[in-house]
């Protein structure tokens, strides 16, 4: 099992393997482990698929049905029938946690990169293996947007620059909330560092890097009640 797994080790000698989708393996969890082992809405694989299989999950405001699908950082996991609703964080160990929180209707997706598509708009890949089309230009890769859910429309850009506020997804200051002090460019093929201040300086690379806002986070953040 990969270390993000937030589940008991040797217990069993087989774990499920996550179906191709919108994250990596190696970063991403699938729903049954997520239903039967974290949130422990079921006692077995069995009555995790039924659950599933009567479209009482939702994943991003779309409802899941594949007990295998992948579930990664800053996804939304919604189950109307009971008024819960829950963000996937990294935490300080750099385990996929769930947060339980108050505003499913947003998600924040990290822009990886951005190319110019036909007719001049703008195609951001985001971190979680998706695409959104903008007739703006003024994103960059390393920025957060906020798009809601289910429909994946932005509702808000959050620059990646000094002063903006960070949470860190990676590295030894995985899950802290952080302010960015400034940003510095290396060459060749190492990763571009971020420098930032909580209580204590320190830097961590900018993949670890997700802005949430400016001053306060735009979306709620590790700090609320955890599923173990």
């Amino acid at each position: 099992m990969p270390k993000t797994w937030n589940i008991q080790r040797k217990t069993h000698k087989w774990a499920v393997k996550a179906s191709p989708g919108p994250h990596s393996g190696l970063k991403s969890i699938p729903l049954l482990l997520v239903m039967r082992d974290i949130m422990k809405l079921a006692n077995s694989s069995r009555e995790a698929k039924k659950i599933l299989h009567d479209g009482n999950i939702l994943v991003d405001g779309v409802v899941r049905r594949d007990s295998k699908f992948p579930v990664g950082v800053f996804d939304v996991i919604s189950i109307p029938k009971i008024d819960l609703s829950y963000r996937v964080f990294l935490d300080e160990k750099q385990r996929l946690s769930l947060r339980k929180i108050s505003d499913p209707e947003v998600k924040l997706c990290k822009i990886t990169d951005k190319t110019i598509v036909k007719g001049g708009n703008t195609q951001l890949n985001l971190h979680d293996g998706s695409n959104i089309i903008s007739d703006k230009y003024s994103y960059h890769s390393s920025d957060s947007v906020i798009l809601s859910l289910p429909e994946r429309k932005v509702v808000k850009h959050i620059t990646y620059k000094p002063g903006s506020l960070a949470l860190v997804i990676g590295g030894a200051h995985s899950g802290e909330l952080a302010t960015i002090e400034g940003v510095r460019k290396t060459q060749g093929a190492m990763p571009n560092m971020t420098s930032l201040h909580s209580s204590y300086d320190f830097e961590t690379i900018e993949d670890y890097i997700f802005v949430v806002g400016k001053g306060t986070p735009e979306i709620e953040t590790p700090g609320g009640d955890v599923v173990d």
